[in-house]
Order: C-alpha cells, then sequence, then structure tokens
C-alpha cells in the first residue's frame, strides 16, 4: 500500500510543478523556441500517459530506493538520475532526428527533467515520512 501512496503523492507534486513549469515559467522559452514544432494545443490523452507511467518509473526507480534506505537523499539523487537518462533519451533523439530541434531547448529540457524528477522522489520521500506513511504493511 505504501507504494501506492508513493504513486498518488508523486502524481500530485509532479503535475503541479510540471504545470507552473511549463504554463507559466518557461512557457515562452519553449513557444519562442520551438515555433512550428508546437501544437496549438496539448494532446492531453497522450500527456496524460506520459505523466502515469513516468510517475511509476519514479516511484520504482527511486523513490522506493529511498524507502528501503529510508533516506530521502538516495531517494533526490536517484530521482535526478532517472530523469537526466530519460529526458536525455528524449532531447537528444529528437536533435538527432528532428528538423529544427534547438538544442538549447534539449538541455534546458534535459537540467528541468533533472531537477523535478529529483524535486519530486524527494519531495515524495519527505512528504511520507513527514505524515507518517511508511509504517504501514509494505502489502503494495
Amino acid at each position: 500500500m505504501k507504494y501506492v501512496t508513493a504513486y498518488g503523492i508523486a502524481v500530485v507534486i509532479f503535475l503541479i510543478i510540471d504545470a507552473i513549469w511549463l504554463g507559466i515559467v518557461a512557457r515562452g522559452f519553449y513557444a519562442s523556441r520551438m515555433g512550428d514544432l508546437m501544437l496549438d494545443h496539448p494532446r492531453w490523452g497522450v500527456a496524460a500517459v506520459f505523466y502515469l507511467v513516468y510517475v511509476a518509473g519514479l516511484v520504482y526507480f527511486a523513490i522506493s530506493v529511498g524507502m528501503a534506505q529510508d533516506s530521502v537523499l538516495a531517494a533526490a539523487l536517484n530521482g535526478a538520475l532517472f530523469g537526466f537518462f530519460c529526458y536525455l533519451t528524449y532531447d537528444a533523439t529528437n536533435l538527432a532526428v528532428l528538423k529544427g530541434y534547438d538544442p538549447v531547448v534539449a538541455i534546458v529540457d534535459v537540467i528541468w527533467g533533472t531537477v523535478l524528477s529529483g524535486t519530486v522522489a524527494a519531495g515524495t520521500l519527505f512528504a511520507m515520512k513527514s505524515f507518517g506513511l511508511l509504517s504501514q504493511p509494505s502489502g503494495g
């Protein structure tokens, strides 16, 4: 059950932080540098699948490690590494096969994915520890 709880917390944290980044902080940056590559409106179904699957990966590869080691730092480090590898895969592939994909966008996006993923993993474990949610039996 603790993994289901971790997943729920991580989804909420991830969506809040990424919405602030994409919707407010970096909106103009992406729009100005990606131009015609961007759709007028996101494909929300595709985005939802990404978020749900990606956060499952964060729980499996980062948050569960932090739980096992009882370490927010371990969760943060593994989350950052997971984010780095995933976002680098996406952005390097785009640079390799898309005309006009901006290298600056790729660099910023990889840094963002690294920071976001480490923050979400650490924040999830911190929240679970703070609210005593890790004392549950490990049946989930």
